[in-house]
């Protein structure tokens, strides 16, 4: 009886882990701002393209199907060709497993990073989703699979309890709770349940901590005490760098700095110092140098232009007319 179930759930299992033909994302992430904006404790979130994505996606009502944390290298684990695994994710049909950020690439993502988190509890969070690495999904349990087989449409209240549907085990270790138990290690809050307390003296806040298999990966988006990380945006933007295929650059005047009026270059302030020893040039004037003589009348003004000759200079002294 257990191997038929186990047959039957790994039947299920494969068919909600295949790929949707014809997706394309419409913003895909962009590996190298990607690679140097993550850090350990990061959550990325991934919008998937396979069966059980698209059902996770109407139940939650949101893009992301899909989470899983950032760690950092694993120790032994890489790709052929040399990558190393840093991501931690839990699937359905295979359990809790790493992978490689290049997973991720063709798809939609976003990283959402808890504030405030110190050095030794952001540790503490990426060696408790290492150390469940091989935990498995029991495909044996039909009731746990089956609740992403039910007919849609489902009533709004029910769909975040149909994503923790199930006996237990199982259910707690898909992606979201996954994460959502790792931070729990450290009480970092993702959405707590606040309870008020009123009274004539105080007033009081109680923060329960959610049941792990109530998170859904939409819950780290919308989450006040997660950092939302945009990679294109973070090191600087420049929108005059892009370039549209359908459009022409701007102009320079426009791309460029400018302003309303043309900048003149003042004359400086400081009086340059005369050399004393340098003679001073003397402008020579030629014969045929002319200088335009104007004659204001009543209505016109009339201009004629004059010949004026250098004046001979005599190289011998004036002499003195007595008186």
């Amino acid at each position: 009886m257990g191997v038929m179930l186990d047959t039957i759930g790994q039947l299920i299992a494969g068919y909600l882990q295949k790929e949707v033909p014809g997706y394309e994302p419409f913003t895909p992430s962009d590996p190298e701002h990607l690679r140097g904006v993550v850090q350990a404790g990061d959550v990325l979130l991934v919008e998937g393209n396979n069966r059980i994505s698209g059902i996770i996606k109407y139940l939650t009502q949101s893009t992301w199907s899909h989470a899983a944390l950032f760690v950092g290298a694993i120790d032994g684990a890489t790709e052929p060709d040399g990558e190393p695994h840093v991501l931690i994710e839990a699937n359905i049909g295979e359990g809790v497993t790493s992978a490689p950020l290049s997973k991720y690439y063709p798809y939609h993502t976003r990283v959402c990073r808890p504030v405030g988190l110190s050095y030794e509890d952001r540790t503490t969070v990426c060696r408790y989703a290492i150390n469940r690495i091989g935990f498995g999904y029991d495909t044996k349990n039909i009731v746990d699979l089956m609740r992403y087989l039910i007919p849609l449409p489902i009533p709004q209240r029910w769909r975040r309890r149909m994503i923790a549907f199930g006996s237990g085990d199982p259910t707690k270790i898909i992606c979201s709770a996954l994460i959502a138990q790792a931070f729990d290690a450290v009480r970092y809050p993702i959405l707590p349940k606040i309870t008020r307390a009123a009274s004539r003296k105080a007033r009081r806040e109680i923060l329960h901590i959610r049941d792990s298999s109530l998170y859904m990966p939409r819950d780290f988006d919308i989450s006040p005490y997660f950092e939302v990380v945009k990679p294109t945006i973070v090191h600087g933007f420049d929108y005059l760098a892009l370039h549209w295929a359908d459009k022409q650059k701007p102009l320079q005047e426009v791309a460029g700095e400018f302003g309303v009026f043309p900048e003149i270059e003042s004359p400086s302030l400081v009086p340059e110092e005369i050399d004393q020893e340098a003679p001073l040039p003397v402008a020579e004037v030629s014969e045929a140098a002319r200088v335009e003589r104007v004659t204001a009348s009543e209505h016109f003004l009339a201009v004629e232009y004059v010949s004026v000759r250098p004046a001979e200079h005599s190289a011998c002294p004036r002499r003195k007319v007595a008186a």
